[in-house]
C-alpha cells in the first residue's frame, strides 16, 4: 500500500522542496535539473560553461530551507527576508548578488485582497534561487514557458521575464475589475436600487493592496541600476529599466481604476443617503398628517366636563369632518411647500 502521507507532503515538489530546476547553457533551452543534480552542479563550478541554473523551491516543504542553507550558499539577507512580513516589490543589490522581493497573486486568485503572496528571488552570475510559500501566477507562467523551451540567456533575463509576467497578470486583473466596475456604473446610472457599497469596498481594497505591494520601490531599483554587480551587463540593466517602465504604466492604470472606484463609492453612498432621506421624509409626513386626529382625539377623550358635542346627535360625524378638514389643510400646505419653486 503506498505511503499517502509522504505523497501528500511532497506534492508539487521533490523530497527537498524543489518545485523545478533548470540549467541554461549556450543559448539553448533549459535542461531539467533535480535537487541531486543541483548539488553536483553547484559543487563543480568548472562545469558551468558560461551557463546558470534556476532552482525554484516551495517553502511550505520542511526540507526546502535546510537544503538551501546546506548547498545554495545564499547571502544572509535572503534568509532574513524570509522571516519578514509582506513588503512592497523591490530589487536591490546584496554584495555580488541581486535580491528581489516580488509580490504576486496566488494561483487560485479570486479577486480578494488577501490573495497576494510573496516570492523571494536571489540572483548571481551562476545561480538563480526563487522561493515561495503559496503557488503564484507569474512564477508558474515562467515555469511553463521554460518547460516549453523558451531560452533565457542570463539570470537578469529570467528576472525580467518574471516581472513582465507579473505585469501581464496585473493587467488582466485590472481588465476584469474594470469590466465589473463598468457593470456597477451602468446600474447606478440606470437608477437601480441594488446596493453595491460592499463590492465596491472589496474592489477598492484590492486595488490599494495591489498598488502598495506590487509597485517596485523606485529608490532601491535606481540604486541597483546605478551600481549593478560586475556580472550584470549594460543590456541587462537596460532590460530591467524597460521592464520597470512597463510595470509603471500598468500601475498607472491601477491607480486610475482606484480613483474611479472611489467616485463610484461616493455616488453609491449619495444614492443610499437620498433613499434614506426619502424614507425619513415619508415617515415624517405620516406623523404630521396623523397629528390632527391624535390631537383632537386626545382633547375629546379627556374625562372632564364640558366636552363639546358630547350630547349632540351628529357630534361624531362633525368631529370626523373637522379632523378631515384639518388633515386636508395640513396636507395641502405641506405638498405646496414641497412643490417646485419658481
Amino acid at each position: 500500500m503506498p505511503d499517502i502521507t509522504a505523497a501528500t507532503s511532497t506534492y508539487g515538489s521533490d523530497e527537498h522542496g524543489l518545485v523545478c530546476g533548470y540549467v541554461f547553457r549556450d543559448g539553448r533551452p533549459g535542461e531539467p535539473l533535480s535537487s541531486a543534480d543541483a548539488v553536483r552542479w553547484l559543487a563543480e563550478p568548472t562545469a558551468i560553461d558560461g551557463g546558470f541554473a534556476w532552482l525554484h523551491f516551495n517553502l511550505s516543504h520542511a526540507g526546502a530551507l535546510r537544503w538551501l542553507q546546506g548547498h545554495a550558499d545564499l547571502p544572509e539577507g535572503f534568509y532574513e527576508a524570509l522571516q519578514q512580513g509582506p513588503r512592497s516589490t523591490h530589487i536591490e543589490r546584496d554584495g555580488d548578488t541581486l535580491f528581489a522581493v516580488v509580490n504576486d497573486v496566488t494561483f487560485d486568485f479570486s479577486f480578494e485582497a488577501s490573495d497576494v503572496a510573496t516570492l523571494w528571488v536571489s540572483l548571481s552570475g551562476r545561480l538563480v534561487v526563487s522561493a515561495r510559500s503559496h503557488p503564484l501566477r507569474a512564477i508558474d507562467r515562467l515555469r511553463a514557458d521554460v518547460k516549453r523551451g523558451e531560452v533565457l540567456a542570463t539570470p537578469v533575463a529570467l528576472l525580467d521575464h518574471l516581472l513582465r509576467d507579473q505585469a501581464d497578470e496585473l493587467q488582466r486583473i485590472t481588465r476584469k475589475t474594470t469590466e465589473r466596475v463598468d457593470d456597477i456604473e451602468d446600474e447606478l446610472l440606470a437608477g437601480k436600487s441594488g446596493r453595491h457599497s460592499t463590492e465596491l469596498s472589496r474592489l477598492r481594497r484590492l486595488m490599494v493592496r495591489l498598488q502598495r505591494l506590487l509597485a517596485p520601490e523606485p529608490g532601491a531599483l535606481l540604486r541597483m541600476l546605478g551600481n549593478p554587480p560586475a556580472w550584470v551587463s549594460a543590456a541587462d540593466v537596460q532590460q530591467l529599466r524597460q521592464a520597470s517602465e512597463d510595470f509603471a504604466l500598468t500601475l498607472r492604470d491601477v491607480g486610475a481604476l482606484q480613483e474611479r472606484v472611489k467616485l463610484l463609492q461616493e455616488e453609491s453612498a449619495a444614492r443610499v443617503a437620498e433613499e434614506n432621506n426619502r424614507i425619513l421624509f415619508l415617515l415624517t409626513m405620516v406623523t404630521v398628517l396623523a397629528l390632527p386626529i391624535n390631537l383632537v382625539a386626545g382633547l375629546l377623550g379627556m374625562n372632564v366636563g364640558g366636552v363639546p358635542l358630547s350630547q349632540h346627535e351628529h357630534g361624531f360625524w362633525i368631529v370626523v369632518l373637522l379632523i378631515a378638514a384639518i388633515t386636508g389643510i395640513a396636507a395641502w400646505v405641506v405638498f405646496k411647500r414641497l412643490g417646485p419653486r419658481r
